[in-house]
C-alpha cells in the first residue's frame, strides 16, 4: 500500500463523514478522480467506511455516504430520531418509517427501471399510505388495538387510520403536527428536507441526487423483506374481497 494512496483515501473518507461533497466538478474533483481511477484508493475508502458501519454510494459522478443499521455515531437512535422528527411515541416513529417507505415507492418501485416522478406532494403520499393500509387492516374483524404489538404493521395502520385527514390548524396552511395525516406527512417531509433528500418549492417536493443515490443502492439492497410483507398483505386482502 502506497502512503500517498492511503492519504488520498483518508482525505476522501474525512470529507464524506462530515458531509462535504466529493464529485467530479466541485472543489474536491481531484479526490473524486482518485476514487474513480485508482483501485487502491477505491478499496481503502470502502474498507475504511465499512469499518465505521457506513455505506458509500456513487450517483451521477458524486459520492454519498449513509450509516448502516444501529450506527448511533453517524446515524440516529430511535429516541434521537423521535425528537428530530417531532413525535413522542414509538408507534408514531414506526408510522414515520412507513410514510418514508411509501414516499420512496412514489418515486421508485422497480429496480430494473430507475425512473422518477419529477416531484411528490403531500396528498400523493397520503393516497399511497391509504392504499397500503387498506391491505393491512380489516375493520370488519373488530381488531382491538391493545392486542397488537406497537411495531406491527397492523398497529401502524390503525394509528394512521385513527387520524383525520386534516385538522383545524391545517386549514390555514400545511402544518407539521401529529394530529392529522397531512400534519404527519408534513413532519416527515420536513425531516427529509433537513436531511437534504428533498427540495421543497410551492408544496412540491423534489428528490435530490442524495435521495436518488440512497434509493438506487441502499433501498434496493434492503427493501426486500418489507416489500414482501406489503405484497403478501395486499394479496391476502384481495383474496378476501
Amino acid at each position: 500500500m502506497e502512503q500517498k494512496n492511503l492519504d488520498k483515501a483518508l482525505d476522501i473518507v474525512a470529507k464524506l463523514i462530515v458531509g462535504t461533497e466529493v464529485n467530479e466538478k466541485g472543489e474536491n474533483a481531484s479526490l473524486y478522480q482518485e476514487y474513480s481511477s485508482n483501485s487502491e484508493v477505491f478499496d481503502i475508502v470502502h474498507m475504511a467506511l465499512k469499518k465505521m458501519n457506513l455505506y458509500v454510494y456513487e450517483y451521477r459522478n458524486s459520492l454519498f455516504v449513509s450509516p448502516g443499521e444501529n450506527n448511533h455515531i453517524f446515524g440516529y437512535s430511535n429516541e434521537e430520531l423521535k425528537k428530530e422528527i417531532g413525535v413522542k411515541l414509538n408507534k408514531e416513529l414506526y408510522l414515520c418509517y412507513f410514510i418514508i417507505y411509501n414516499t420512496i415507492t412514489e418515486f421508485y418501485s422497480d429496480s430494473n427501471s430507475y425512473t422518477y416522478s419529477e416531484f411528490v406532494r403531500i396528498e400523493d403520499v397520503i393516497k399511497n399510505v391509504e392504499a397500503s393500509v387498506s391491505g393491512i387492516i380489516d375493520k370488519s374483524k373488530g381488531i382491538i388495538l391493545d392486542e397488537i404489538e406497537e411495531n406491527s404493521f397492523k398497529q401502524i395502520a390503525l394509528v394512521w387510520d385513527e387520524l383525520p385527514v386534516t385538522s383545524m390548524e391545517d386549514s390555514t396552511g400545511m402544518r407539521a403536527a401529529r394530529n392529522s395525516k397531512v400534519g404527519f406527512v408534513k413532519m416527515v417531509f420536513n425531516f427529509l428536507t433537513y436531511q437534504e433528500l428533498f427540495i421543497e418549492a410551492q408544496e412540491r417536493y423534489y428528490p435530490t441526487d442524495r435521495f436518488k443515490a440512497l434509493v438506487e443502492n441502499y433501498f434496493d439492497d434492503f427493501k426486500g423483506r418489507l416489500a414482501e410483507i406489503m405484497s403478501a398483505k395486499g394479496e391476502e386482502q384481495n383474496a378476501t374481497n
